[in-house]
């Protein structure tokens, strides 16, 4: 293995120059054709192939996709590696192909024949790339790794797989790519990503999958580059069907936006799971007790039947006028006809709407009967008649899901009648509002109370369903946040993304197979990663002392990285002084700097940094080389990471929290924010469980 170092510009590099000068010149033609392709694009003339104005916008927004997917960012590789195959890729080897040479990148690029200067990471024929290896080397004689110093190759190494003279030994390029310091949003993997994570990446898309991995094991990551490879291997479909991003919080879904366009992929939604459900205006917030119920998978059960107790059995039968006819409908026929709709498995509003035809339906039989032909004009046309309008309404009435939610949260005698076998008295008691809203507009509706709204919806009207939707950091949810996320996904497959020693809520996730069957995916594949790549060694084994009393039985990570981190405990006087000289020590170092500390601490923490001209920014803001600390409430910490963490006053951060073990589990996520180094300030002693 080489691993070249600073080499001659490529101006200057003639045609026979060594190996590093040579790459250096396919990387400049490659970009000179990933211009020459985008130039094309820019160049097409639309004004004689389209049809009318709605052709055009159409074309022209498909256009303006494309040429922001071939853009050069000049601070990200074109290439990452090359493959040397011993034979044509898909040629049988008895006859003996022709060896041939791909470049690995994040996007496809050709030259004016057609002929590929760089393969998409996600072709099968960069597959042997992450899996190929020493024991398997699936037809590879070569694998070779560039470095990057900004946009500009400046090293390689080569893996010679073919060849078993050669031992196997670490990649140096892959460590220094894992290790490297960041600064800003979340960037893509697809250089560093291992075996066992591009098994889950090229996983197919019928079959969902659940990904259990403790921090810095690159769960996020997985699953935003499976979303890249199915949108590769399945655009048409999932064009049509649509894919979803769903993260717990806005600051993270504002650190990971990036990762997805970095691969060309533009069309991709991102959403929290308040916005899925944002029906009516979030005014207010539950107690942890009214919250647990209120997201309990049983309240579906109570929807419904507080849904479905609007429908009566008719009192008397209907009377049809037309012309000099008159058609009735006996009262025994209509009962007929709505309990075969209450039996069948259509929605609601579905059933509703469906009434009015089978009653015209019942009027045209009896048309026939009596010598007419009446057509589905007649039909349609009884199905709008008064006295089917009228009965319709009396038997199966309209119904406002926030409304009804409305009723059952303010009546307890209402909820009484529909809870009953369900909910106990005190569970009733605790979803009940203390002071009734008059009305929806008026109500100070929680997140809990938008997801049971959303639920609602889902009875009287069916959800739209995804292709793909992929939900992360899901071990947060509730049952009814599962339901919510489950029905954006019925006709589709998900990805679910979380670690259960990481849930932070008084309702999280127990187990996956609970979670995945209130999701609809009992089928999913659970896999488990437990290798660390982000946090260093010592600050993983310092951070699993907290998982027997957090989540026993689960694995702990084991970091694979050569370089064990900066790690260091430091008693302090109380205030802020020993936080804020560990985040000008750590801002010294290259890379950015994350102050972590409990939600109540955090504007005291903000005015001594200012007092003390130390610049910051809040989660979600973009850090700038002058401005490299992020100050960062504990409670929004999850998924995030930074170079170095300062981590104040963990006790704090447990008793922040309503009861210890979610205390416990909240400083689990800080203490895992670093990835190359942490620093854990104290006046009031450590939690006991801490060691």
């Amino acid at each position: 293995m080489s691993t070249p170092a600073h080499d001659a510009p490529l101006s200057e590099a003639p045609l026979s120059a060594d190996p590093l000068s040579r790459e250096r010149s396919h990387l400049a033609a490659s970009r000179s054709a990933l211009r020459a392709m985008r130039e094309d694009v820019e160049s097409l003339d639309i004004a004689d192939v389209t049809a009318n104005w709605v052709n055009a916008a159409v074309l022209e927004k498909q256009i303006e996709d494309r040429i922001k997917a071939l853009a050069d960012l000049s601070e990200t590789p074109l290439f990452f590696g090359r493959l040397d195959y011993l034979h044509a890729p898909g040629a049988e080897q008895a006859e003996g192909g022709e060896a041939e040479r791909f470049y690995v990148g994040r996007r496809h690029v050709h030259d004016t024949d057609g002929d590929p200067m760089v393969v998409d990471w996600r072709a099968p024929v960069s597959q042997p790339f992450y899996r190929a290896s020493k024991k398997d080397p699936q037809d590879i004689s070569l694998r070779r790794r560039f470095g990057y110093t900004g946009g500009d190759l400046t090293a390689f190494e080569d893996e010679h797989l073919s060849d078993p003279a050669e031992a196997a030994v670490t990649s140096k390029l892959l460590q220094q790519e894992i290790e490297r310091p960041r600064v800003g949003p979340m960037r893509d993997i697809v250089a560093t990503i291992q075996p066992e994570q591009d098994e889950i990446v090229r996983a197919g898309l019928s079959g969902s999958v659940c990904v259990q991995g403790g921090p810095g094991t690159g769960k996020t990551a997985v699953g935003l580059h499976r979303v890249a490879y199915l949108l590769y291997a399945h655009r048409e479909r999932l064009a049509r069907t649509g894919t979803l991003v769903i993260g717990p919080n806005r600051s993270f879904l504002h650190y990971i936006e990036q990762v997805l366009p970095a691969l060309g992929e533009l069309a991709v939604r991102q959403a929290t799971v308040d916005d899925l459900v944002a029906h009516v205006e979030v005014r207010g917030a539950d107690e942890a007790a009214a919250a647990v119920v209120k997201g309990d998978a049983r309240m579906a059960e109570v929807l419904r039947r507080a849904l479905y107790s609007h429908v009566a059995m008719p009192a008397e039968g209907i009377v049809v006028v037309r012309g000099s006819r008159r058609w009735r409908v006996p009262v025994y026929e209509l009962e007929e006809i709505v309990r075969e709709l209450l039996a069948r498995d259509i929605r609601y509003g579905a059933a509703r709407e469906a009434l009015p035809q089978r009653i015209a339906h019942a009027v045209l039989v009896q048309m026939e009967r009596a010598g007419e032909a009446p057509d589905d004009r007649v039909q349609n046309t009884v199905a709008r008649n008064a006295a089917v309008k009228a009965a319709v309404k009396a038997v199966w009435p309209q119904v406002d899901p926030a409304k009804l939610v409305l009723r059952l949260l303010s009546d307890a005698d209402f909820l009484a009648e529909h809870a009953e076998g369900v909910l106990d008295a005190d569970e009733q008691k605790a979803v009940l509002w203390v002071r009734p809203a008059r009305s929806v507009k008026s109500a100070k509706w929680s997140p809990a109370d938008t997801v049971l709204i959303d639920e609602a919806t889902d009875l009287v009207e069916r959800t739209h369903s995804l292709g793909h939707v992929v939900l992360d950091e899901a071990q947060d949810l509730s049952p009814m946040q599962y339901r919510a996320v489950g029905r954006r996904c019925t006709t589709g497959s998900a990805t679910v993304l979380g670690d259960l020693a990481q849930g932070t809520t008084p309702w999280a996730t127990r187990s996956w197979s609970e979670a995945l069957s209130h999701l609809g995916k009992g089928e999913a594949v659970v896999e488990e990663l437990t290798a660390g790549f982000r946090v260093p060694t010592d600050v993983i084994a310092y951070a699993s002392r907290l998982l027997p009393h957090i989540a026993p039985g689960l694995t702990p990570v084991a970091s694979i990285r050569e370089n064990p981190g900066f790690f260091e405990i430091r008693a302090a006087d109380a205030g802020t002084v020993g936080a804020l000289a560990a985040c000008r020590e750590l801002l010294e170092r290259e890379g950015s700097v994350g102050l972590i500390a409990a939600d109540a601490r955090v504007p005291e923490l903000a005015a001594a940094l200012e007092a003390a001209g130390i610049g910051h920014v809040g989660p979600g803001e973009e850090t700038t080389p002058a401005i490299r600390l992020t100050l960062v409430p504990a409670s929004l910490a999850k998924g995030l990471e930074y170079d170095y963490v300062v981590l104040d006053e963990p006790h704090a951060v447990v008793d922040g929290e309503p009861d210890e073990r979610t205390g416990l589990r909240r400083l689990y996520v800080a203490l895992t924010r670093a990835v190359s180094g942490l620093v854990v300030t104290h006046a009031t002693g450590l939690p006991p469980q801490l060691g």
